[in-house]
């Protein structure tokens, strides 16, 4: 039987450096090519990987990770604890220049934030390897949420001679060494990128699906024709097409709370535009963004509107109480035009703006909706489209006034969202010492969720970024294909777990 898939993918990979990846596309593949510790089930639960268990210190600042005796690279090499050492520093020395290495300090990690800001050496990171088999992580500060933190894909361990022989070239094609269940075999820009299984995995019998291609494709409807027609086995739906599409294809078109938010962020950095330093001016602009004419006509896919950051399924948490949540639309859009009006803009002084979002219809569409939400309130935005790379780019300058900006949870705890604004490298520049003292006091509390339900409210406050909808994940899956979760909130998918069965 057939055991090869073919699934779309929206945009070129920007890396597949573990270390260096910052986009959650990038992760999906990465996550196919290496593993980690542990790894997220496709029911959103954590499992062991790489690591076969774990012990922690009565302090809990101390974990020892006991790995997995009979796992390899893929040119053969043994997997020892000595790949995380080296992964690990790697990721905090400042010299990798990674967007990631803050995660580690959120890890609490022990001398994390020094190393990161290069006050000493990466060598003085608190992580060590007694042995081949054992890792040990040190922590300055107990956390609940260390192991959904270590699935993810910055702390999977890489091949230091391959790494430090080829430099940048070690994750092109041929080059790449990794330890999960496939490997890279082509990567064509523009075109598609083809993994097949790695036959030194250690968990290689159990594995089904031969091979996946990610086909690049970043006109949905073009992606939706091909599923159609037989190319594809899994595609995400258009903007606006689901209730057809689950009319017509029952048992194939699914939606699930997915753990991302759609938002606006605005610059509020040196290079960002002086108006959007104004608060008032920030806040007219998120009131202005009908949220329920985006959720309930144009996507009408079971996402919800967003008024505050963290994904509302996300575990345990409870929502915070945001007050221009309650009120009609036509109440913000009246506030929105009076907050203008304070800040200097009106019919004689518009506000002029820019927003920036990345190739994709759907994107598209909410953004010529934005515009228009935002000329009724007497604001003047242009569009400027672009690939994903290059408001990637834009955003790590600062290159921009507004721009889209989807945040998707890298493990399933509230803090997974509200850190990235705790951290000095989040796209709006934005710095608040009560946020970051509300995060770091998180950590310790026996209710962190009191202390996230403030900081979504100084969130709401500052409004650094405009939330706009909670996503769902939407999409077609052919109905011989098992294993795709389409159910739990945040969990991702890995062909490792997937098969083909007789239709």
């Amino acid at each position: 039987m057939n055991q090869d898939l073919n699934v779309e993918f929206l945009d070129n990979l920007k890396t597949l450096d573990p270390q260096k990846n910052s986009d959650f596309e990038g992760g999906q593949v990465i996550s196919h090519l290496f593993e980690g510790l542990y790894t997220q089930e496709a029911d959103g639960t954590y499992a062991p990987a790489l690591a076969t268990s774990f012990d922690v210190s009565p302090d809990k600042l101390t974990y020892t990770f006991h790995l997995r005796p009979d796992s390899v690279w893929s040119n053969g090499e043994p997997v020892t604890a000595h790949d995380f050492v080296y992964a690990w520093r790697r990721l905090a020395d400042p010299k990798t220049a990674s967007s990631y290495a803050d995660f580690l300090a959120n890890m609490k990690v022990k001398n994390a934030r020094s190393v990161i800001d290069g006050k000493i050496s990466p060598s003085e990171l608190g992580v060590s390897a007694p042995d081949d088999h054992t890792f040990v992580v040190m922590l300055d500060t107990p956390i609940a949420y260390l192991i959904p933190m270590i699935s993810h894909s910055s702390t999977y361990p890489v091949p230091k001679s391959v790494v430090e022989t080829l430099g940048d070239a070690w994750t092109k094609p041929g080059n790449l060494v990794g330890n999960g269940a496939y490997v890279l075999k082509s990567n064509d820009i523009g075109q598609k990128i083809v993994i097949a299984r790695n036959e030194r995995y250690w968990d290689n019998a159990k594995t089904i699906i031969n091979s996946v291609t990610f086909h690049i494709i970043n006109d949905d409807n073009q992606a939706l024709t091909r599923y159609l027609a037989g190319e594809l086995d899994a595609t995400r739906i258009p903007a606006g097409q689901f209730l057809r599409l689950k009319k017509d294809y029952p048992d194939q078109a699914f939606t699930r709370p997915n753990a991302c938010t759609y938002s606006y962020v605005f610059n509020i950095g040196e290079k960002g535009p002086t108006a959007l330093k104004d608060v008032r001016v920030r806040k007219a602009l998120s009131y202005a963004i009908d949220r329920d004419i985006i959720v309930n006509n144009i996507l009408q896919a079971g996402q919800r509107p967003a008024y505050s950051w963290t994904h509302w399924a996300m575990s345990g948490f409870r929502m915070p109480d945001i007050d221009f949540a309650h009120w009609s639309q036509a109440e913000r859009v009246a506030k929105a035009k009076e907050l203008l009006a304070q800040a200097g803009f009106g019919p004689s002084n518009p506000l002029k703006i820019d927003i920036a979002y990345n190739t994709s219809e759907g994107h598209k569409k909410i953004a010529v909706a934005i515009q228009q939400f935002w000329k009724g309130v007497g604001v003047n935005a242009t569009l400027s489209n672009m690939e994903f790379k290059v408001l990637l780019d834009r955003m790590r300058e600062g290159s921009f006034d507004v721009a889209r900006y989807g945040w998707c949870a890298d493990y399933d705890e509230a803090s997974s969202f509200l850190n990235v604004f705790a951290e000095k490298t989040n796209y709006a520049g934005y710095v608040n010492e009560r946020y970051l003292q509300l995060m770091n006091q998180s950590t310790t509390s026996a209710d962190p969720n009191a202390d996230y339900q403030k900081a979504e409210l100084l969130l709401a406050e500052d409004m650094p970024v405009a939330p706009i909808y909670f996503y769902a994940g939407v999409g077609l899956v052919k109905p011989d294909i098992r294993g795709i979760p389409v159910k739990s909130a945040g969990a991702s998918w890995n062909a490792k777990d997937v098969y083909r069965v007789v239709k």
